[in-house]
């Protein structure tokens, strides 16, 4: 299972918010690349990386800080946070990231995600953000008419090939991941399926590698010393 340490983006700024409001943000570090070289050097090969203010105001608000990241590191890297044009798409791709996540797009402009999986493949991931079983957009800030099941199902027939989904109760709460979620999900989309939100301990890990998951997402645990990185990543491989 792949690994995906992850930095979230405010102001320039590496940041983590809790179950994602915008009103209880705690800051880690001014210099984001420097994080993301602390990963590479733990042994990390990939990298998420969400933009929080492209996610509510779209854009590339932390294009430079991206630019930053994506040059400090061999690591493989996918960024999210309000793409919601194939400019955008363009402009992360040619700023080295390797893969681009949609995340409201997807939802409520599906001509776009038709486009952008056809120009540009697997560089294209969707992002399900699920709250009260239900897809969440706009930065977690509303609920769409999806269920999540029928939204990965729906993505799945437009050709995407991977999905990060995050169970927005679970996310920065430290209090584990939402193992019956991914279980379902892997029995019933052929999918490429990151775990994200929750991953607190070394036995989510162990779990949802038994689940046969692509990847998971490494987030609070590690800021907060609850995750050890070369520790998780050897029980990764």
């Amino acid at each position: 299972m792949k690994l995906f340490p992850a930095i979230d983006l405010f102001d320039g700024k590496a940041v983590r918010l809790f179950k994602g409001d915008y009103q209880k943000m705690t800051v880690y570090s001014e210099h984001p690349e420097q994080i993301a070289i602390d990963f590479f050097n733990k042994g990390a090969k990939f990298l998420h990386t969400v933009d929080l203010q492209g996610a509510l105001l779209g854009g590339t608000p932390n294009i430079e800080t991206i630019k930053k990241i994506a040059s400090s590191t061999n690591a493989f890297m996918q960024v999210g946070g309000g793409i919601r044009s194939e400019k955008v798409i363009e402009t992360y791709l040619n700023a080295g990231v390797n893969r681009v996540i949609l995340g409201t797009s997807a939802v409520t402009n599906p001509e776009f995600l038709k486009s952008a999986v056809k120009n540009f493949g697997d560089k294209i991931a969707v992002g399900v953000d699920i709250k009260d079983n239900m897809v969440a957009i706009k930065g977690w800030t509303e609920k769409s008419q999806f269920t999540g099941m029928e939204f990965c199902k729906k993505m799945q027939d437009e050709g995407v090939k991977t999905i990060i989904c995050t169970d927005i109760s679970k996310d920065g709460a430290m209090q584990g991941t939402n193992h019956e979620l991914y279980k379902d999900m892997e029995s019933s989309l052929d999918l490429d399926i990151i775990a994200s939100g929750g991953v607190s301990s070394i036995q989510d890990i162990e779990k949802l590698i038994k689940l046969n998951l692509y990847g998971a997402i490494i987030g609070k645990a590690y800021y907060t010393g609850d995750i050890d990185l070369v520790e998780a990543l050897k029980v990764a491989k």
